[in-house]
């Protein structure tokens, strides 16, 4: 497979990562801290939103694969529907702004479109890139090939979506600390270049990129028959609690930086330190795959991500460069959650012609993880935390035991599934 055809797929990877990770950082805090919502109501607005969320993707998935993954009206609406919602989401009009109760109606119903537009595009782009096996090679020859393209394909994928989130975390932490007056108009060109590389990379996908094998007609599958197989269930099993464990520090890494290390200036520093570590060690994790496995590249990240936060657990204010280093050990550790877990689950998936199925369900639990990470904002104000209270030790303790402790419980768990996961895939 040519090059320019993988980058042409995964260049659809840098927005759909803007649109996602950040937006889960951000706009907790954004709304809180920025906008002026209770903690404790948006945690509860979070979390219903990425319930509804979780339980459509399923459905999702298998309107795919009746469709097919490369239909141009659906990806082409998602799209859409995707650049309205993102401007909505930084963008709430005057009329949101009159009401605590408002804010939060539009914060809700924006999330839920986001995610369901988002949601579209990216199973879609995910089935896609499981259908890019290779062609012309022998029998003999055919497994290792299609398993270095799955990775080839995930591997550009993850760093185009490396990049975009990089680009996401820098410009709204920058523009946030402008001039108030300058905000929403920065806020605006923010949302149309958003929108314009969602374009380019739509048609790059659509007309440069590697057409994904095209599969007979078929009927759509029931969810029980993708639950029967004990070795999805297993993967689906680890990839919640890891998920569970990314989640958590990913929607209270700011309220951390804020009170905890207490330098709010350096956001930009650590989050784009975050991305760029990852995308910096996401083509070592593809190699390493390589050689020894996914599986066991996957067991070495999870290894290095609990390192990483049981260290953040004992930092406190004025931590600055510790934290930087726990930024960029946990980044590169991202790596391999991202890219390598979906090679997995492509690889021991032999039904093809439900690719779309097995990626929504997929999506499902990725999703229900965020929903739950979004409780841990309600969490913390039950354990007396509140935001820009520098000045409170057991709220601080709570948000400590909540941002790095709990994450390397779950991720232990994870490990432990993931050692005996008994799937013998291509190296």
């Amino acid at each position: 497979m040519k090059i320019s055809s993988l980058i042409f797929y995964g260049l659809l990877g840098l927005p759909l990562a803007m649109a996602a990770l950040p937006v889960y950082v951000q706009i907790p805090n954004y709304y809180t801290a920025q906008l002026g919502l209770p903690l404790a109501s948006t945690g509860l607005v979070l979390f219903f939103a990425r319930m509804f969320d979780t339980v459509q993707d399923p459905f999702i998935g298998q309107i795919i694969d009746k469709l097919g993954c490369s239909n141009r009206i659906w990806i082409f609406v998602s799209a859409a529907l995707l650049c309205l919602t993102f401007a909505g989401l930084w963008l709430p009009p005057a009329f949101a702004r009159n009401s605590n109760t408002s804010l939060l109606i539009w914060l809700g119903v924006m999330l839920s479109l986001a995610y369901t537009a988002h949601s579209m595009l990216n199973i879609a782009y995910l089935a896609w890139g499981s259908s890019l096996e290779s062609q012309g090679t022998s029998n003999s020859d055919q497994q290792a090939a299609s398993y270095h393209q799955l990775l080839g394909a995930s591997a550009w994928r993850e760093a185009f979506g490396m990049l975009g989130v990089i680009v996401a975390s820098i410009i709204p932490s920058w523009i946030i600390l402008q001039d108030k007056s300058s905000t929403e108009t920065q806020l605006v060109q923010y949302a149309m270049g958003f929108a314009a590389l969602v374009l380019a990379a739509v048609v790059a996908l659509l007309f440069g990129a590697v057409k994904p094998l095209q599969r007979g007609a078929h009927a759509i599958i029931a969810l029980r028959i993708l639950l029967k197989n004990p070795r999805f269930v297993a993967l689906l099993r680890i990839y919640f609690f890891n998920s569970l464990s990314v989640a958590i520090p990913a929607s209270l890494i700011l309220f951390f930086i804020n009170d905890r290390i207490q330098t709010p200036e350096k956001t930009a520093l650590f989050l784009s330190s975050y991305f760029i570590a990852g995308a910096c060690g996401l083509p070592l994790w593809i190699k390493l795959a390589k050689r020894i496995g996914a599986q066991r590249s996957w067991q070495l990240g999870m290894l290095i991500a609990v390192l990483s936060f049981v260290s953040a657990s004992m930092l406190g204010a004025g931590d600055a460069n510790a934290f930087l280093l726990v930024c960029i050990a946990s980044g590169f550790a991202l790596g391999a959650d991202l890219a390598l877990p979906p090679v997995l689950l492509t690889v021991l998936v032999d039904d093809k012609q439900n690719m779309g199925a097995y990626f929504g369900l997929w999506s499902l639990v990725g999703k229900f993880t965020l929903a739950l990470a979004g409780l841990s904002l309600s969490l913390l104000a039950l354990l007396s935390y509140q935001a820009n209270q520098v000045n409170q030790a057991s709220g601080l303790m709570a948000l400590t035991f909540t941002y790095a402790v709990l994450p390397c419980a779950f991720k232990l768990i994870a490990l432990f599934l993931l050692r005996h996961f008994s799937k013998s895939t291509p190296s």
